[in-house]
């Protein structure tokens, strides 16, 4: 019995070692596949966004850049941009740059609405999704058209110069033909207006487009119309530079400041403007919540190969594209603390300086 005994011992002895150097396998094994795992996507290159600009003339682009790539990095991507300087050609070749350099996704501000099919058919041969972004791209297969509601901006330009000038003439300076965000507008200040004219309130002494959204058309326009005796009582310019260029030739009759002047884009000059009331009103659009959103739209494509939920869709003649928009908000003397300096857009001190 008790030699029994001692064999019990010895095979529950010989037991426990054999658990023993079986868990410290397991152990091994596991350790072996987490560290594998975890250097697999340590390895595992980031998500690589090409961002194909447009143009950086206005000051509201480098924004743009600027929050764009400051939300990839957060979410450890990375940025390769390139600026087309409002040429079609330029842009087609800069997407194949960016193609070769082994983008994930392209994010484009196209040129032209009809110029940039042809590169975004480049980024879809390669199986890479195209996001178009704050400026729409026409008969052409896009994933996603994130912006902000041009319309919209539209028609607070036309409200707030409605309360200035009830009635009178009226100035349209439209921006870029080639820009389908330039449509879009007269769209929006079209409805608003549209009664008041054909009631005629509202005479239209000039409506004419500025071509790359240079100031030196409005520059021109307005300063052929005040030397013809033309009396100008609004204008509406589809931009803060366009505005700039307008003011420019109201000044030099002394009527800057007198003739009620709108405009877009919250450029430091323009809120400067409007302390000083040179310019009635500019409209604000929140770049760093376009830049966020896209970027979280980018997570979406590129990770799950879906896209955030939207109720509202474009149709840019080739289908009707998932579309991502941001309100815009008009900017006047009386709110410019509690919009711009609040989001740090620009600060207390840089505009009343």
């Amino acid at each position: 019995m008790k030699i029994l005994s001692r064999d019990k011992r010895l095979i529950f002895v010989i037991l426990i070692v054999l658990l023993i150097v079986v868990s410290i396998g397991v152990i091994w094994v596991l350790a072996r596949h987490v560290y594998s795992y975890k250097s697999k996507k340590q390895q595992r290159p980031p998500i690589k966004i090409g961002f194909a600009m447009s143009t950086l003339k206005e000051e509201r682009w480098f924004f743009d850049r600027k929050y764009l790539i400051d939300a990839a990095k957060k979410k450890g991507f990375e940025v390769e941009w390139t600026n087309a300087n409002e040429n079609d050609s330029t842009q087609f070749q800069q997407v194949k740059y960016l193609l070769a350099k082994g983008i994930d996704v392209l994010i484009i501000v196209p040129s032209s609405f009809d110029g940039a099919k042809k590169a975004i058919e480049l980024a879809k041969q390669k199986n890479i999704p195209v996001i178009c972004y704050d400026r729409i791209a026409m008969n052409a297969d896009i994933d996603a058209y994130v912006s902000f509601d041009n319309i919209e901006v539209g028609r607070i330009m036309a409200k707030h110069l409605l309360k200035k000038v009830p009635q009178g003439n009226y100035v349209f300076i439209l921006g870029n033909p080639k820009d389908y965000n330039t449509a879009l507008i007269r769209q929006g200040y079209k409805k608003v207006l549209d009664p008041y004219i054909q009631k005629g309130k509202i005479h239209i002494l000039l409506e004419d487009y500025c071509y790359k959204w240079k100031k030196e058309y409005a520059y021109e326009y307005i300063a052929k119309l005040l030397q013809a005796g033309n009396k100008i009582d609004g204008i509406l310019a589809e931009n803060d530079s366009l505005a700039e260029g307008a003011i420019s030739a109201l000044a030099e009759k002394k009527l800057a400041g007198k003739v009620p002047v709108v405009g877009q884009d919250a450029e430091l000059p323009a809120c400067k403007r409007v302390v000083s009331g040179l310019q009635s009103m500019t409209v604000y659009k929140p770049v760093k919540k376009l830049a966020d959103l896209t970027v979280k739209i980018v997570e979406q494509l590129v990770k799950n190969g879906t896209l955030l939920y939207t109720k509202t869709y474009f149709n840019n003649g080739y289908k009707m594209v998932p579309a991502y928009y941001i309100k815009p908000i008009e900017v006047t003397r009386e709110n410019i603390i509690a919009t711009i300096v609040k989001d740090k857009y620009h600060s207390y001190e840089e505009i009343f300086k």
